[in-house]
């Protein structure tokens, strides 16, 4: 009887220790199903939220942007293409970049750019260039020739209206047409009357713009005609500045070159005093246009490329950055110039800074502060050089052996 009742017992003790096991191992289960659930949602919870990134902090995490150093420069007449020529000058020189000079002041203009009238160069050997800006009338294949593959291309255009008037003041003695009349008023009432293709600086006279860049200035102004030229031009160039948007201009330029506020802020050079300048009437604008059929058109198209790039960088950023390039202008003319402000020629007290003189225009120039350190003189002084007496610098600069400082002595056609 006695084995039974152990028997009984053994087997009860045996069953609850299975019960207990098993509530044990489902407890545990239990506990470790909560904590996984828990881990999923902690690092749901945790989970790094995607924040959309701008092109701008793209490119500054990416590093990628480098200043370009290969830059071909189409200088246009009386577009302010001498004060961008001075940005140009000032920034290979700090970075001693090779210039393609011309053996004068221009490159054989009015005739089209040949590599033959390149200071120095020779055929026989290759020679590149990284900087090629003084005045010439474009010709892409012979630029080409001596500008790197992947050199930036850009050039500047002006209101044909404001265009003429200047051109009529400075080339008044250079071109037949202009020479045969008292006014620009008495020139646009009969244009045809005084001009003609034949006679020297007809190209000053009509379309000057689009003679520039290398195209008949008398051309018939189809629109086959013009919509093949101007294709031509917009894929050579990668951007074109707008003279009366310049401070706009420069921030596009810095954006495209990769360059730095500093080098693309400028005094105004070769500026003209106000009473040489005259407004044109509504009247006498049109007729600009309509004798200009071909620089209007250029301008017209390339005006509105140009505020699209505007649209692309964004206005109000566009806006930051050109008080940004003002402000930086400002502290420089208060640190530079005496009086903070440009003065006519005549009253220049160092004539080597005066700016050369030419028609009936009154070209105005800078003096500088006196009592400037030596170091900030010299940035002073390249800041406010006009562009003859800086290409003799550059000149003097990387020809030494051949060059030597001298008085100019033929009047350049070209500023």
């Amino acid at each position: 009887m006695g084995k039974p009742r152990i028997f009984q017992w053994c087997t009860l003790h045996v069953l609850w220790m299975v019960v207990i096991i098993l509530m044990a191992v489902g407890l545990a289960i239990q506990t470790l199903g909560m904590t996984d659930k828990k881990r999923i949602r902690t690092q749901d919870v945790e989970q790094p939220r995607v924040v959309p990134v701008t092109s701008r902090e793209v490119r500054a995490l990416e590093d990628t942007c480098q200043p370009k150093t290969h830059v071909m420069f189409l200088k246009t007449h009386k577009t302010a293409g001498s004060t961008i020529l001075n940005i140009l000058y000032r920034f290979g020189e700090a970075r001693n970049l090779t210039f393609a000079l011309p053996a004068s002041y221009q490159f054989g203009y009015p005739l089209l750019f040949s590599t033959r009238k390149i200071k120095f160069y020779s055929p026989l050997k290759a020679q590149e260039y990284h900087i090629i800006c003084n005045h010439m009338r474009f010709y892409r294949p012979q630029v080409e020739k001596v500008m790197a593959k992947g050199t930036f291309y850009f050039s500047i255009l002006r209101n044909p209206v404001t265009l003429v008037e200047s051109s009529f003041t400075y080339y008044k003695g250079s071109s037949m047409a202009f020479k045969k009349v008292e006014s620009l008023e008495q020139f646009l009432s009969e244009p045809w009357k005084y001009y003609s293709t034949k006679e020297r600086g007809s190209h000053y006279a009509r379309n000057l713009m689009w003679f520039d860049f290398g195209f008949d200035h008398n051309a018939n102004s189809s629109k086959q005609y013009v919509d093949l030229v101007l294709n031509e031009i917009g894929n050579t160039f990668h951007l074109i500045l707008i003279s009366e948007y310049f401070d706009e201009s420069m921030i596009l330029l810095k954006d495209a070159l990769c360059w730095e506020f500093d080098d693309v802020v400028s005094f105004k050079l070769n500026l003209r005093n106000n009473v040489t300048v005259k407004k044109l009437s509504d009247q006498v604008a049109d007729r600009v246009k309509a004798w200009n059929s071909l620089d209007w058109r250029l301008y017209s198209h390339f005006n509105k490329t140009f505020w699209q790039k505007v649209d692309q960088y964004g206005r109000q950023r566009m806006r930051k950055d050109v008080q940004i390039l003002q402000n930086k202008r400002k502290k420089l003319m208060d640190l530079c110039l005496e009086g903070s402000s440009p003065v006519d020629a005549s009253l220049i007290q160092d004539r080597n800074i005066k700016p050369f003189q030419y028609g009936r225009a009154r070209i105005m120039g800078y003096n500088l502060n006196s009592n400037l350190d030596n170091s900030t003189r010299e940035k002073c002084l390249r800041m406010v050089m006009p562009e003859l007496q800086y290409k003799d610098l550059l000149d003097a600069k990387f020809f030494p052996s051949v060059t030597s400082r001298k008085v100019l002595q033929a009047p350049p056609l070209h500023l």
